[in-house]
């Protein structure tokens, strides 16, 4: 009996079997391949990136110093200026590159504060929500507030709402805190600044957070003529009204509204 050519045989035979499995193995991980690609170049497709005057503000000058950084952007008051506390973490809105909020960040730094733009994986603040951690570490010993922009805003109140011994209040911009990141209880000061125009904001759910927010500690600006887009320097977003205000317009007023409240933190 001829056994090396049975086991041939054999051998021949079990490779036979596998190799259905192999490819359906092989042709899986090429669909979840080309549907991570897909997805990859959808994001970046939907991704509003900032207008010239939004780069324009990236550069350093005299009154501010603008850093870039592994995750986002570091702005300072210039050499020689007096840095005011508290430091500022800001979240972009989901779907809007860091820099679109350079002109915001530089008027924040002008007035005195340091500022910190998060960029985030696939610029969506879901994928990094304690990237303020990074911020905090360099300078552990000073106070700090948090914000964002639409989605940024949702999850720098989740961040908010994990990490309270870390922060002195929190700022939305078009945002507000979902139900899973109830401050309802907690002594940070809170600001809401919404602008009239703005119709990517759910109203309806905006009034149901409040519910959120510590009452009596909770301050609500409204910018007139003021819409979703520009709470950025993108351009207009989809499903947006038009402003009858210019994005650096509202950028001077949202500064404004910051800055005085910050002022009221600082006393």
């Amino acid at each position: 009996m001829d056994y090396g050519s049975n086991a041939i045989s054999l051998s021949r035979h079990s490779r036979g079997r596998r190799s259905p499995w192999k490819r359906v193995l092989l042709w899986a991980a090429i669909i979840v391949l080309v549907l991570i690609l897909g997805l990859v170049l959808f994001l970046q497709v939907k991704t509003y990136s900032p207008l010239e005057e939004a780069l324009t503000a990236l550069n350093s000058d005299g009154s501010v110093q603008v850093s870039e950084l592994k995750h986002g952007y570091r702005f300072e008051p210039g050499e020689g200026k007096e840095l005011l506390s508290p430091n500022i973490i800001f979240y972009p809105g989901g779907l809007v590159k860091p820099e679109s909020y350079a002109p915001l960040a530089r008027r924040l730094a002008e007035a005195g504060h340091r500022v910190y733009v998060a960029s985030m994986p696939f610029n969506l603040a879901l994928t990094a929500q304690d990237r303020a951690d990074e911020y905090i570490a360099e300078h552990p010993e000073e106070s700090y507030v948090i914000g964002g922009h639409s989605l940024g805003g949702a999850f720098a109140a989740r961040y908010a709402a994990e990490h309270q011994g870390k922060l002195a209040g929190i700022f939305f911009m078009g945002a507000y805190a979902d139900d899973g990141a109830d401050l309802s209880g907690s002594k940070l000061a809170v600001l809401q600044i919404t602008g009239t125009l703005d119709a990517v904001l759910n109203k309806e759910t905006w009034e149901q957070s409040k519910k959120n927010l510590p009452a009596d500690q909770t301050e609500y600006v409204s910018i007139e003529g003021g819409n979703h887009g520009g709470f950025g320097t993108y351009g207009k977003q989809s499903g947006d009204n038009d402003a009858t205000i210019t994005a650096s317009e509202q950028a001077d007023e949202v500064a404004a509204a910051i800055d005085t409240w910050l002022e009221k933190l600082q006393k």
